[in-house]
């Protein structure tokens, strides 16, 4: 203003109209600037432990910038991902999102991978006071924080994701039913909590526990679990497992010639191809996982989303990548909703309130974010994964059970 005051009034003025002109074009708030990129920043394991769902996380996200962008963008702004690695580390990640809201100011937030890094995360998230919709953060210690900006986007938390497993097991007739069990966990905050509700139920269902484990997530040789298995002989077993633990822990079990009668895992199987092809297609014959998300499934744009999919990547999603195409879903809806990114709280009591169409089917959230649905279940059978439960999205009529020892053979 100093400046302003030597010069003439006319110019002063001028001058003035013209700052105030670039103030506005150049506010990167609500939905007025439209060549301005909307910028959405998430931090996923790209390599360490969850690289393989962080990988196909990645893929989700960009499936979803790419056909909203098709479309127009959000509030008529292209869409850019700022995605980094966090190398699956708790540290990383922590320090990834603070650099992505204090650094690089990106406008919205995508969640990460597994619960072991969203809870950091999200804490980063909430101190922000931004939204922060994440596609696999089930853990109970998720939403016992009182935080008003998290949302979890799949239909129910991890201990109830194999609500539906644990009751067929106990609708079995009695002359059939497991009679033990054994329960081997990553020791993850996602993979625990389903195993134990699991544990529970069937316990609570005369179903004897026979052998128990929690294992370090860098487990990578399993023949000696597979082998405390074996000699426990139990009729069931159900893995925590993320993915590569899964897979060493059938290597294993085929290596010690052990097949219970029925078997689940949790994520693991979930994994489309990359597990049929790292375990064998016939030792995937009869094993049961929880999932939040199937390709046949007929809620709106799930058959674009796999259109999509398979003519930028090929092959079938992995459900992370679906889970992650639906947290952006989620993000959006809020968004388009409030017509605006500047006020994250008013994104946030929007989700609290309402409904979201995704490909996963309707979500909707609690006060603390956690989601209020039921997983589906499904079972690998002739080498093609198939959604057994419940019967109205069935999309294989029959439950493969005993399960056929390895190698398919009965």
């Amino acid at each position: 203003m100093k400046k302003f005051r030597q010069l003439p009034a006319a110019l002063v003025t001028l001058l003035l109209l013209v700052a105030g002109c670039s103030s506005n074009s150049s506010s990167s708030g609500g939905s007025g600037n439209t060549s301005k990129p909307l910028v959405i920043g998430a931090s996923l394991p790209l390599s360490g432990d969850f690289a393989q769902p962080g990988e196909a996380s990645k893929k989700g996200y960009t499936i979803w910038q790419e056909m909203v962008n098709k479309n127009g963008g959000l509030l008529k702004r292209q869409v850019q991902l700022k995605i980094v690695d966090d190398a699956s580390d708790q540290n990383t990640v922590v320090s990834d999102y603070n650099r992505l809201i204090s650094q690089d100011k990106v406008d919205l937030l995508l969640g990460t991978f597994s619960s072991l890094l969203n809870i950091p995360a999200s804490a980063v998230a909430e101190k922000a006071g931004k939204t922060y919709v994440c596609p696999a953060c089930g853990s109970p210690d998720m939403f016992n924080r009182k935080f008003k900006n998290i949302f979890f986007a799949q239909p129910a938390t991890a201990v109830h994701q194999a609500d539906l497993f644990a009751q067929w097991v106990k609708s079995l007739p009695a002359d059939q039913r497991p009679k033990t069990a054994a329960y081997p966990t990553q020791d993850d905050p996602f993979a625990q909590p389903v195993v134990n509700g699991i544990k529970d139920q069937l316990e609570a269902a005369g179903i004897k526990t026979v052998y128990g484990k929690v294992y370090p997530a860098d487990t990578s040789n399993f023949d000696t679990i597979a082998s405390d298995i074996k000699n426990a002989k139990p009729d069931l077993i159900a893995q925590g497992a993320v993915f590569e633990d899964g897979v060493g822990l059938v290597r294993s079990l085929v290596k010690a010639g052990y097949s219970p009668k029925a078997m689940f895992q949790t994520s693991a199987p979930s994994n489309g191809d990359q597990y049929s092809k790292s375990v064998g297609a016939a030792n995937t014959e009869g094993v049961f996982y929880a999932v939040s998300w199937s390709p046949a499934a007929k809620y709106p744009l799930n058959q674009e989303f796999l259109q999509a999919y398979q003519t930028k990547f090929g092959g079938v999603p992995e459900e992370d990548a679906a889970d992650s195409f639906a947290a952006a879903q989620v993000l959006q809806a809020a968004v388009q909703a409030v017509g605006s990114v500047d006020d994250q709280a008013k994104l946030s009591d929007w989700l609290h309130n309402n409904k979201v169409d995704t490909i996963l089917g309707p979500l909707s959230w609690d006060e603390r974010g956690a989601p209020q649905q039921a997983f589906i279940l499904a079972q690998w059978q002739s080498g093609a994964a198939q959604v057994v439960l419940p019967q109205n999205v069935a999309t294989s009529q029959k439950i493969v059970f005993p399960k056929p020892n390895w190698g398919g053979q009965g």
